[in-house]
């Protein structure tokens, strides 16, 4: 068991989501950044789903009760063992009694831990992600005790760092395709998507992030149709959505652009106020 001693901002548990239900209109949910989720676990020699905890802006402090080995990914909160400062994206064994925490946040926005065999949370349409009304909680609380694997480690670990790419941070480049509406815009409008830096608004979350700047728009109204996470919408107002691992299955705006995989996971590490330039995929 591990025991969560302190939350943070807003802590859950997370996997690559729920796939096959949004016929149901069950979001996706899962981590929002899949890049620094996968990393961890593959460290850890995980499968690429297992459960993590992702952390937004400051990380938990939670008290292991087994030997175990960790990863802290993501964003840089420093992390520390029993107030040792450790590094990220390297296994860590920890014994029981230890307590992982983590101090200010250095750059990025969702931190990850992962754990030998990943957490085992309970399963809901075969996920463990948290979301509401999906499963019980949506975010983790003070005193919870969450299982993980009772698996014996040997306590010899690998002291070498994976190399992380430092753009998925600093880069503030997100590559997008068309979206379906796209050719319905303005010429002048389609070059001023690509020419101006946006400004990631305080409004923010899981289900969308949200940008300061409005743009023209003379677009038609248009019957519900299907959205994904990395959708960007277009509303009347001039408001661009861009629609995160949350969001709904259907939307009613233009879907004007989308996000790749790879730039999700990069706006998932965008704190508020940070600029962001979209990048047309060819």
């Amino acid at each position: 068991m591990v025991e969560v001693l302190k939350t943070g901002v807003f802590d859950s548990i997370q996997d690559l989501g729920r796939a096959d239900v949004q016929q149901f209109g069950v979001p996706y949910a899962g981590v929002m950044d899949q890049y620094s989720a996968m990393l961890a676990n593959s460290i850890l020699g995980n499968a690429p789903n297992a459960a993590v905890i992702e952390s937004t802006f400051q990380g938990p402090s939670l008290k292991f009760q087994i030997n175990t080995l960790i990863c802290v990914s993501g964003a840089n909160a420093n992390p520390k063992i029993n107030d040792q400062p450790v590094k990220l994206n390297m296994a860590l064994a920890v014994k029981a009694g230890d307590i992982l925490s983590f101090g200010k946040l250095n750059y990025g926005s969702r931190i990850y831990t992962a754990v030998f065999g990943g957490f085992q949370s309970e399963v809901v349409m075969n996920s463990r992600s948290m979301f509401t009304n999906v499963t019980k909680v949506s975010r983790l609380q003070k005193g919870d005790l969450i299982p993980i694997s009772n698996v014996a480690i040997d306590a010899k670990t690998s002291h070498s760092l994976v190399k992380f790419h430092q753009s998925h941070f600093e880069s503030d480049d997100i590559t997008v395709l068309k979206g379906p509406e796209f050719e319905s815009l303005a010429q002048d409008l389609k070059s001023e998507l690509f020419e101006i830096p946006f400004t990631v608004a305080s409004t923010s979350n899981r289900m969308a992030y949200q940008v300061d700047e409005r743009l023209p728009n003379d677009l038609d109204s248009m019957i519900t149709s299907l959205v994904l996470p990395g959708t960007i919408q277009l509303t009347p107002s001039g408001q661009l959505i861009i629609l995160m691992r949350d969001c709904q299955t259907t939307g009613g705006y233009p879907r004007i652009l989308q996000l790749t995989e790879m730039a999700i996971n990069r706006l998932a590490q965008k704190n508020f106020g940070s600029q962001i330039r979209f990048k047309l995929m060819n």
